[in-house]
């Protein structure tokens, strides 16, 4: 037999199998008075929720009017011209219509609810002429419940959606945050409650350690209610999308009833300890009646709950996320992946591996303990290379996503492919178990630790799943699966058995028929003459079209069906009877298996529980070698960190650090440079120099360096590298207007910082970068020593802290504990005779060194870089000029003065007035010795020479100066001149 299929899934592989154009683009068909009727009642429904897409099903595609059909069009076509206009003889005062094929309608609900963070809603049940339709599914992009089989039925889910509602409450005279979530994906339910500051610190560090999509808030009036307008502002700067639900059903009166009926472990009864949390209580009957989790009897038993305490993950803030690149920037696409961490580090082979990543990099760790066992681990597979790329390219490949399937199979919609799918990767686990034995490793630690995370619930995931194993072996035919046939065995079921033969029997008389055609046409039927089960039209012959010229021969014997650009299609009488005879014996196999196939998949469903663990040991599997794949492949190997415990006034030293994401970018040699942060003498480095010098660079790696430490990952250094745990990485770097939600560059930069003096602790890590430049000079200088001051003597946390204002550099001489460094910068006369000219103007050559070393930065060079980036000639020798007078203005008018304590003014000052005096004293006894007629030599002389005057002040300069150097204010006043 020639391999032919039967039963579900069946397809011919021939021209016109696939989609074609037209079908990505299908024509809506409606005839006059169904335009009419459509139009109205479009334009008779309630306006939708903004930020809202409506989608119309119709059957084998989809259709979108109105905003909505230009939005698609712009989307997904990139075109207005597949517009159609309804109603007005398709002239443009009509309604604008848009159609979509299934697969593009896929991608466009994705690319909307995961990207864009629209919700949707799908209307159906209308026909060419009724206007009867109605909404059969919504989504939004924390809740893909009723839309996830049609988003990812061709790919696995690679993000969790996570719901969060809100309510605020008073207790105490407390401003406290009661927070309930679900992951709908993963059966999940969660609480926290907690105090909260007015910036709602707290909320917004549990949104990121989340991922949280979607947030509900009970409705009010948006400026009678100061609490919930800061709320609200928090969550839109964390890109969440806002779902307003009424305050009555912030009220859990029925909560505990209703989860009882969700809950899988019900045994605590009402003791249950979240319960207590009456806040926490109120926003979870909120988030029930959003997801309609009761309205679902296949959620009942199923869900489990937990309280997340904030404390037990390393905490971000919004502003931390974006500075150091953790994620792509939301509605990026394509480009280079590595340019955000999670790009870089995602090197998983599974679904659920990509998932756990992602949850690790939102929660790094602060147990010391557990961060170690990662890093061991990591550092087992960076050693055995052999091990590490066979468990990736062999084994991890070839899982599917568990999660996913095991949803499937709770709601009753899996197919027998979802269970060959589980049993052919349950088939791998001896495999691997045995790549994990054989794994080498460096210590009894790692090997131990190796056993018990990997290997020994591994092993008893293998023997929960093998009664799956034998199960699916006794009751599905294997030997069909090479033809992507799932089908019951027919040795199963007595009229199965019938039917199969029967098949068979046909499946032989269609190879006899191929052969006996290409005998008779003198056509070769390995290479040209091709049988086919085609979609449309059954089985049939393709031949070519300069092979077709045969048939003209005798068209009563071989009737022609199509012509496409792959051949010409044709069948014959017996060919068309036997394809009749194949699709009839397929369509009773099928019904006769239907009930069959009902109960394997049932029993299957049993197996959950188990699916569900092994779903996430091989994530974590998938993420621990991903780490070590990224260290040992990196341009230069990373090193495995030592950690301190939080709590300790541990130092932060690293040698030849890098950023991670730089140093793999093309054309780029990273240049390494050390970090040093010791409590006693550099706890707060201030990092002053050019622009484009490296300042930003080197304080975010900082961060990445803490953050991929603590992830679990090994770090960009040399070895050696110590690191303490922190409690949270706060961010000040950069800010953008949001005029369009009345947040100006300077109110956004105010917001960040204030969100650090009242989050950070004395085990946080801050980074700053050039803090006050969105307003005046003097303002932002202000506020950039005010803020660097209160930091360092108040909160005494390792901050890292980017500026221009040199003046700030002064904080190093009142705090021994603040360092400053500077990025180095070579500035060289232009050479040749174009140098000559530069020199005469002023101009020079500025070459960017990269290396960050102590000291003073002594000047920005900006204007050197607007050279660099080309303004005209004419318009930087104007700038040099300007800049040359402004800093004239402030020498003359004294607008620049020199922020130092009032004793440390007083005391430079004193010094200055004594040396004046004692220089004032000796030239006046110089020249009482002139007047005499003598000079300092007994030689008679009638007035003092200027080169005396000049020897009498550099003998009291040189006297002086010892303790002018050592005085900060004096010292400040003469780098000033």
């Amino acid at each position: 037999m020639s391999g032919l299929m039967y039963g579900a899934g069946s397809s011919g592989s021939g021209a016109g199998a696939g989609p074609s154009a037209a079908a990505d683009k299908p024509e809506l068909g409606l005839d006059q008075a169904g335009e009419t009727s459509f139009c109205s009642f479009f334009r008779a429904m309630p306006a939708a929720a903004e930020g809202t897409v409506r989608l119309f099903d119709r059957g084998d595609f989809y259709s979108a009017h109105g905003a909505d059909a230009t939005l698609v069009a712009a989307q997904v076509f990139r075109t207005h011209s597949v517009l159609r206009y309804l109603g007005a003889g398709g002239k443009a005062s009509g309604l604008p219509s848009v159609t979509l094929g299934r697969a593009a309608a896929r991608d466009f609900l994705r690319d909307a609810l995961t990207a864009r963070q629209l919700r949707i809603e799908i209307y159906a049940g209308g026909g060419k002429r009724s206007n009867v339709w109605n909404l059969v599914k919504q989504a939004s992009p924390g809740n893909l419940q009723q839309v996830e089989d049609l988003l990812f039925s061709q790919s696995d889910l690679l993000a969790s959606p996570i719901v969060l509602s809100l309510r605020l409450s008073m207790i105490d005279d407390v401003r406290t945050v009661g927070a309930a979530f679900a992951d709908a994906s993963a059966r999940e339910l969660g609480v926290a409650q907690f105090a909260d500051n007015d910036l709602f610190s707290n909320v917004e560090s549990l949104v990121i350690q989340l991922g949280v999509k979607e947030c509900l808030l009970p409705a009010d009036d948006k400026n009678a209610d100061y609490d919930l307008a800061r709320l609200r502002a928090v969550l839109d700067r964390c890109g969440c999308v806002l779902t307003e639900r009424k305050k009555g059903e912030f009220v859990g009166k029925n909560i505990e009833q209703d989860l009882s009926r969700l809950l899988a472990d019900t045994s605590a009864g009402s003791a249950q300890p979240e319960f207590a949390l009456k806040s926490a209580m109120g926003a979870c009957a909120a988030l029930l009646s959003y997801l309609n989790l009761l309205g679902e009897a296949h959620n009942f038993g199923q869900f489990t709950m937990r309280t997340h305490d904030l404390s037990q993950y390393l905490r971000l803030d919004a502003s931390a996320l974006r500075a150091l690149s953790i994620f792509p920037e939301p509605g990026a696409t394509g480009g280079n992946k590595s340019m955000c961490v999670y790009g870089l580090l995602n090197r998983c082979k599974t679904a659920q591996g990509q998932r756990m990543l992602a949850q690790w990099l939102k929660q790094p760790l602060v147990n010391v303990i557990e961060i170690r066992k990662r890093h061991t681990l990591v550092e087992t597979f960076v050693e055995d290379s052999g091990t590490r790329q066979s468990l990736q390219q062999d084994q991890l490949r070839m899982m599917p996503d568990f999660h996913r399937i095991s949803k499937r199979f709770q709601k009753s919609v899996a197919t027998l492919e979802d269970v060959v799918r589980v049993y052919q990767a349950v088939l791998r686990l001896p495999q691997l178990l045995e790549l994990l034995a054989e794994t080498q490793t460096s210590s009894t630690e790692a090997s131990a630790l190796l056993q018990s995370a990997f290997v020994e619930p591994l092993k008893e995931a293998d023997v929960d799943l093998g009664k799956l194993l034998e199960m699916v072996e006794a009751t599905l035919d294997l030997d069909e699966l090479q033809h992507h046939n799932f089908v019951i065995k027919a040795d199963y079921d007595d009229k199965l058995r019938r039917i199969k033969t029967s098949l068979d029997a046909v499946r032989d008389n269609l190879d006899d028929e191929h052969r006996r055609v290409g005998k008779q046409l003198n056509i070769d039927i390995t290479k040209r003459l091709h049988l086919e089960n085609h979609s449309s039209y059954g089985y049939c012959f393709r031949v070519t079209r300069t092979d077709a010229k045969v048939l003209s021969n005798d068209k009563k014997s071989y009737r022609e069906i199509a012509t496409t650009k792959n051949g010409v299609h044709f069948t014959t009488t017996a060919l068309k009877e036997l394809g009749e005879d194949f699709r009839t014996l397929t369509e009773q196999y099928t019904a006769q298996q239907a009930g069959l196939v009902k109960d394997v998949i049932g029993i299957a469903a049993s197996y959950c529980p188990p699916l569900e663990q092994l779903n996430v040991i091989l994530a974590t599997l998938d993420v621990i070698i991903s780490f070590a794949h990224v260290s040992a492949c990196a341009p230069v190997p990373y090193t495995r960190p030592t950690l301190h415990e939080k709590g300790k006034a541990a130092p932060l030293r690293v040698t030849e650090a890098r950023h991670a994401c730089l140093e793999v970018q093309d054309d780029i040699a990273f240049i390494p440079n050390d970090v040093e942060m010791d409590p006693a003498s550099s706890e707060f480095l201030i990092i002053t120099g050019p622009n484009m010098g490296g300042k930003s660079t080197f304080i975010r790696q900082v961060g990445l360096l803490a953050l991929l430490a603590q992830v679990g990952c090994f770090v960009p250094a040399a070895e050696g590298a110590e690191l303490p745990v922190f409690d949270c990485i706060l961010a000040r770097v950069g800010a953008g207007d949001s005029q369009l939600k009345g947040v100006s560059t300077f109110m956004s930069e105010m917001l960040e910082t204030a969100t650090i003096l009242k989050t950070a602790t004395k085990d946080s890590l801050i980074i700053i970068d050039e803090l006050g430049r969105g307003t005046s000079t003097y303002d932002g200088f202000g506020l950039a020593w005010a803020i660097s001051e209160w930091i360092a003597t108040e909160i005494r946390c390792k901050t890292l802290f980017a500026s221009h204002f040199a003046e700030i550099t002064n904080l190093a001489a009142q705090q021994e504990h603040v360092k400053n460094l500077h990025v180095v910068a070579h500035v060289s006369e232009r050479a040749g005779d174009k140098g000559k000219v530069a020199a005469a103007m002023g101009q020079q050559d500025i070459t960017l060194l990269y290396k960050v070393e102590p000291g003073i930065g002594d000047r920005s060079y900006g204007i050197h870089v607007a050279e660099l980036a080309g303004f005209p000639e004419s318009v930087t020798r104007l700038a040099k000029r300007k800049a040359e007078e402004l800093e004239d203005f402030e020498d003359e008018d004294g607008a620049s003065p020199l922020q130092m304590p009032r004793d440390v003014t007083e005391k430079g000052t004193a010094l200055v007035e004594e040396f004046l005096r004692t220089w004032a004293a000796r030239s006046a006894a110089l020249g009482a010795q002139a007047r005499d007629g003598m000079d300092v030599d007994g030689e008679p002389r009638r007035k003092v020479s200027p080169q005396e005057e000049m020897d009498e002040l550099r003998r009291t300069v040189d006297e002086f100066r010892p303790r002018c150097e050592n005085d900060p204010w004096v010292r400040a006043v003469l780098e000033s001149f």
